[in-house]
């Protein structure tokens, strides 16, 4: 009987956890606890190259847009393609005519689903893309139309596009814009290229019409297309504002346009406002608005010499004040460093020997610079030293015996003040050629100044106590066509038109044309036939030179 129990015991004896000796698969609590973050984890080394952030971009856009939205995680993604162009120069054979009408047939009798998909092909979102050249792959334009572009896109676009060196333009058709994705795209083109010249957002309403900030003072775009975003006379009021205010300027933008928009008079005049010291717009169009006569005045009113409110008075005062004073402060520290130099010459020549009586003289020739040529002649060789001491003189142009220090000094002197040294000191005639050296050099001062001078600068005219501007010739193309102006706005545009061509006359040789070369304002509230419409029309028709060109044509042919 003492078997029994013995062989009853060890039974239940021999599973006890803590008697067991094994590698360690069952073992204490709290070494379990240890064995299981052992276990292996599934690798994460292989998620590592595919981050967007690593990928270097190649400059060829299919295949870097493609391997970025491939790397953030996109299965179903646009696919870039060149846009289609209509081939004008086609023309079918009959052999190509014959495997045509086969193909039409076969397709009629059997209409397979591949090719019901091919015909939608077209309603893909697609990237087109227009390129330089056929061969190449050097993208010029960009171009997406009709499904919504959202910032995970545009995000990729900030890493492919700045690889594109010759990216000239950008066009979103109807891509569902909204604040901040504007906003998004606003920051990525300062990455891109500096050929980006252009950019559409068309059919892009915003409810905050927060366009104005593609018109920033660090903006590089030149041509911007608006049309069709349901812009109103607040959307008019931003962009009038970035395009000039009374102390800040757009010189970037060429042409602006926004028509088949809802602007409507109060928006005229804020972009008739913004006209007024803006000299970089040259194209602008209005057209499909809800423009009247009160807005059509504004506009006209800014081609023709038009009054200075006060705060425009006052600024141009301060401009004034501070470019006098900028000239007065160049002037005397020239003056006192030739005076210097002076000083330093007489030294010099006391060192050599010369008297006090000839330091004397050449002060005294300073002041006359007419010299009789004889006496240059009977000096000795130390007259004719002081001779060239007199040539060197402050405020004339130095010899070719003088040090080159005196040459930069007095050169960039003269660039700045030729005018000021000519009324102030009065110096006689010297040679013919030298005055006109100086005067050619005036003239090319003008012309580099007068592209970036404030246009409060300009001369002005001083009539009945009020000060006027000279209206803003640099605009050469306006459109107005079918908004709804009548008679009265005519009558104004053809006040402007007349001014417009009666100044423009004189200065034609010298700077081209000036003021509007185009105007349109067909298809508004007025008889095509009357009066004013036709003045306006015969005085612009020899201003255009597409219409005075096929006049010319036309008149060759006859």
């Amino acid at each position: 009987m003492s078997s029994e129990p013995s062989s009853t015991g060890t039974s239940p004896r021999t599973p006890r956890p803590g008697t067991q000796k094994s590698s360690g698969a069952v073992t204490k609590k709290g070494e379990r606890t240890k064995e299981k973050p052992a276990a292996p984890l599934p690798p994460v080394g292989e998620e590592e190259p595919k981050n967007p952030e690593e990928y270097q971009c190649s400059g060829v856009l299919e295949t870097d847009f493609a391997e970025l939205c491939t790397r953030s995680g996109y299965t179903d993604f646009p696919k870039v393609v060149t846009r289609p162009r209509p081939n004008q120069n086609f023309v079918p054979s009959a052999s190509m005519s014959e495997k045509a009408t086969q193909d039409d047939q076969r397709l009629s009798a059997s209409c397979s689903q591949n090719s019901l998909e091919s015909k939608y092909v077209f309603f893909r979102p697609t990237i087109q893309v227009e390129l330089e050249q056929e061969d190449s792959k050097v993208v010029k334009e960009i171009y997406i139309r009709g499904w919504r572009v959202e910032d995970r896109i545009l995000g990729i676009f900030s890493k492919c596009l700045p690889s594109l060196s010759q990216l000239q333009a950008i066009n979103f058709w109807k891509v569902g814009l909204t604040d901040n994705t504007l906003a998004t795209f606003i920051a990525l083109l300062p990455l891109c290229s500096s050929t980006l010249r252009k950019v559409s957002l068309e059919g892009n309403p915003i409810p905050e019409q927060s366009y104005y900030k593609l018109m920033g003072l660090d903006s590089t775009i030149a041509h911007l297309s608006l049309r069709n975003n349901n812009i109103d006379d607040y959307g008019a009021q931003l962009l009038g504002q970035a395009l000039s205010t009374l102390h800040t300027s757009n010189r970037t933008l060429v042409s602006l346009n926004l028509a088949f928009n809802h602007i409507g008079d109060e928006g005229a005049g804020y972009i008739a406002d913004g006209l007024r010291l803006n000299r970089s717009l040259l194209w602008l169009s209005l057209a499909h608005n809800r423009i009247q006569d009160k807005g059509a005045l504004k506009l006209a009113e800014v081609l023709r010499p038009f009054e200075l409110t006060h705060k425009e008075v006052v600024e141009r005062r301060r401009l004034l004040l501070e470019k006098g004073s900028q000239e007065r402060s160049r002037s005397p520290s020239s003056s006192r460093h030739g005076d210097s130099k002076t000083d330093r010459d007489r030294d010099k020549l006391q060192m050599v020997g010369i008297s006090n009586i000839t330091l004397v003289d050449k002060s005294e020739k300073m002041q006359t610079i007419k010299t009789p040529k004889g006496l240059g002649k009977k000096k000795e060789k130390t007259g004719e030293v002081v001779k060239k001491e007199e040539k060197s003189g402050p405020g004339q142009s130095p010899t070719q015996g003088t040090p080159k220090k005196e040459d930069a000094s007095k050169a960039g002197k003269g660039k700045v003040t030729i005018p000021e040294q000519k009324m102030s000191k009065g110096k006689g005639t010297k040679t013919g050629s030298k005055e006109k050296r100086s005067i050619l050099l005036e003239s090319e001062l003008v012309v580099e100044t007068t592209e970036m001078v404030n246009p409060l600068l300009e001369p002005v005219e001083h009539r009945d106590g009020k000060v006027f501007l000279p209206g803003n010739k640099v605009l050469l193309h306006l459109n107005l066509l079918r908004n709804r102006i009548t008679e009265v706005g005519l009558e104004a545009f053809l006040t402007a038109v007349q001014y417009q061509v009666q100044v423009s006359k004189p200065k034609t040789s010298a700077k081209g044309p000036l003021g509007l070369l185009w105007l349109s304002l067909a298809k508004n509230c007025f008889d095509p036939q009357c009066p004013t419409y036709t003045m306006i029309q015969e005085l612009m028709l020899p201003r255009d030179p597409v219409k005075a060109k096929v006049k010319e044509e036309e008149g060759t042919a006859i």
